[in-house]
């Protein structure tokens, strides 16, 4: 069964391959390179890579889904928010606590 990667692993794998073939120096071996420290399979990366050259796209976020990424990115901004909220009624609930045992 095939593992599923999240688009943001994908975006920067690519992102990482492409950045380092840029360079003369580091351009051979990139693809095997990333793949190793990241975990990946290099014909996988490879692969990701490949797609990402051929879509034409400025950057591997663009190939990969950025309106799925800025979804992702709403709904935790959203929940982030939420967990804010939660915290400050707690902190307040808390601070008025202690206040009363105080007098």
């Amino acid at each position: 069964m095939p593992v599923k990667y999240s688009d943001e692993l994908k975006a920067r794998a690519v992102e990482l391959v492409v950045h380092a073939q840029a360079d003369p120096d580091t351009a051979k071996g990139a693809i095997n390179r990333v793949a190793g420290e990241l975990g990946l399979s290099k014909e996988t990366l490879r692969v990701w890579v490949r797609k990402h050259k051929d879509s034409g796209k400025a950057s591997a976020a663009e190939s990969v889904g950025l309106d799925a990424e800025v979804r992702r990115l709403r709904a935790e901004l959203a929940e982030a928010k939420r967990a804010n909220e939660i915290l400050k009624r707690a902190s307040a609930f808390f601070a008025a606590e202690l206040d009363r045992r105080s007098r």
